[in-house]
């Protein structure tokens, strides 16, 4: 099932997709309700999806008030940037590439594009064998970091410690460090590449036996984080924090790039804790949270997506459109998934798709709010990129709303019907409702101050690396979610489709999906390089997105549901700084 998935040309490349609600006649299952609600005068059974409630309130999120919001500290972090950029300039080969790798886990590369980028085309156009010969560990790193980079570096390095297959495997299996770079690096192969392939099924068995016992305690952490979620599908800023507490323990840290990275993290939550505090009063002033309590009230939830697709100062307009943007999401999945009956489903797609306010008029009441507040909220960021940049968006932003709104009707029909798709049926309509378009268009008109018609038409016909992104934000999504969701009531997911289709358990399915999801990355790997319209900005918001949906539904549902895991994330991110 998964070659013949993954060897399909999305069905709508280049072309609207083909997503209007249709019931196939073949149905099975049965609904049930949870509750009953009055509304417009009428009693309808409504399904409950029996949501915690918000962790943190507008009140609390008030009281934030960071000390690292002077110039005193911004002072101090141009001094340290400077030394530091000495520091990268001037090493060797593969001390420069250490130092770039030690930067991005650490968060603050973005303070030396520049210079990273010289020193990485550089070393693509003059490679140094010298360097890498009968060393596998600069080989992996270079590797890695080129194709990180957007180089289509070739695997081919990687054949002279093929054809020494004994030599190669012993002396790898002394070095841990080795290992899990070039583990590390396997994750970033294109469709095809046997070598990497066999790369990765070498050291991901191995690096499962690593124990502490005559191994760098701290490598033994690495080597640990590393094999639970891979380097390349890490949300970059929470691995940033947890990264600067294992390089504070190293016996080889630089201080003064631990200092840098300490401070900047601090600065940088500040700022955040400041949109955060805006976006709760707007937020608060839409009544969206009171109004319909029966929806999942997860703004600071919305904003640690947005932490995690585009973190750096710059974006901060992104943030703040992408959290507002998410915010609704979520209000409008609940509505579509259990508490809306069919028929005002179809009411409220309808009246986004004339998108006009007197559509608004046949809408059940709580439906009215929520409909006033996705026009409102839409409109002003069309005005707001009107008056700025001289274009007109309403109907792009519009468009990607319907696509969305679409799919979810679609699979409010196939619940409420009985339904259960295919596997792959379910997947041509399920890669649109995850948002991962939605998100993609939105941001790319945002992450700049000025609008790249060529981009956003590329994203508009939904090209393949946005498809296939989105397919593992579907997956990854599903097998965080799957199993509360059917409790509460909602259509079944990939793990099912499966199950029902091929007749297996439900962990040979997981299964399935999980190894699916990997397949997956290596054709979002390779058509990352291909040539396109798109920016390396707009490419690097697709790729972030994805990170974070692998972590916010790696151990569950962390958006929909609260638990030790999302609290954690939040107060480290948001919340918690740095001694200094």
């Amino acid at each position: 099932m998964a070659s013949s998935f993954l060897s399909l040309t999305p069905f709508f490349y280049g072309k609207k997709p083909n997503i209007v609600p249709s019931i196939p006649p073949k149905c099975r299952g049965s609904v049930t309700f949870a509750a009953s609600t009055k509304i417009s005068h009428s009693w309808t059974n409504r399904r409950s999806g029996n949501y915690q409630p918000c962790l943190w309130n507008d009140d609390d999120l008030q009281l934030l008030n960071s000390n690292y919001k002077g110039d005193e500290y911004t002072r101090q972090v141009e001094v340290l940037k400077g030394t530091v950029k000495k520091m990268v300039i001037g090493d060797q080969p593969l001390e420069q590439l250490e130092m770039i790798d030690n930067l991005q886990r650490l968060g603050v590369a973005y303070h030396f594009d520049d210079e990273i980028n010289n020193i990485l085309l550089n070393v693509y156009k003059n490679s140094n064998d010298q360097m890498k010969k009968d060393n596998l560990y600069a080989t992996a790193l270079e590797f890695r970091l080129l194709r990180q980079h957007g180089y289509h570096s070739s695997s081919e390095v990687f054949d002279g410690f093929r054809y020494k297959a004994g030599e190669f495997m012993l002396s790898l299996c002394n070095d841990i460090k080795a290992m899990m770079t070039l583990y590390e690096a396997s994750y970033y192969c294109f469709e095809g590449e046997s070598i990497m392939e066999a790369a990765w099924e070498f050291t991901s068995k191995k690096l499962r036996y690593v124990e502490g016992d005559h191994v760098d305690p701290i490598l033994t952490i690495q080597v640990k984080h590393a094999m639970e979620l891979p380097l390349h599908w890490r949300m970059r800023r929470l691995k940033a924090r947890w990264y600067i507490d294992v390089y504070e323990k190293q016996a080889d840290l630089n201080p003064i790039v631990l200092q840098l990275a300490k401070l900047d993290f601090n600065i940088l939550q500040a700022l955040h804790q400041e949109e955060l505090k805006d976006l709760s009063r707007w937020w608060k002033n839409t009544g969206l949270g009171e109004i319909l309590s029966f929806a999942r009230n997860r703004l600071v939830e919305s904003f640690l997506w947005t932490v995690g697709i585009a973190f750096k100062p710059r974006f901060r307009s992104c943030r703040k459109t992408l959290t507002k943007v998410i915010a609704l999401i979520t209000v409008i999945d609940d509505i579509y998934d259990v508490y809306g009956t069919l028929d005002e489903l179809k009411l409220f797609t309808d009246a986004v798709q004339r998108w006009d306010i007197k559509a608004m008029k046949q809408l059940p009441d709580y439906m009215k709010i929520c409909f006033l507040a996705l026009y409102n909220t839409v409109n002003k960021m069309a005005y707001n990129i009107l008056k700025e940049q001289g274009h007109d968006v309403v109907l792009n932003l519009k468009k990607a709303w319907v696509d969305l709104l679409r799919s979810y009707l679609l699979e409010a029909r196939w619940y409420h019907s009985g339904y259960t798709p295919t596997f792959e049926e379910y997947t041509k309509n399920a890669w649109i409702s995850i948002t991962g378009p939605l998100v993609a268009i939105k941001a790319s008109l945002f992450v700049t101050n000025q609008t790249n018609q060529k981009e956003l038409e590329f994203l508009e016909s939904y090209p393949e690396l946005l498809y296939w992104s989105s397919v593992i934000f579907r997956l990854q999504d599903d097998l965080g979610t799957s199993s509360d969701e059917l409790k509460r009531g909602d259509v079944a997911k990939s793990i099912q489709c499966y199950m029902y289709e091929k007749g297996v358990s439900e962990e040979v399915s997981r299964e399935h999906v999980k190894n699916l999801m990997r397949e997956t990355w290596k054709k979002v790997n390779t058509h990352r390089v291909a040539v396109s319209p798109l920016s390396q900005t707009a490419i690097g918001i697709i790729l972030n997105l994805v990170r974070t949906a692998h972590c916010m539904y790696q151990h569950g549902n962390r958006h929909g549901s609260h638990n030790h895991k999302t609290k954690d994330h939040a107060m480290s991110l948001l919340f918690d700084h740095f001694l200094l």
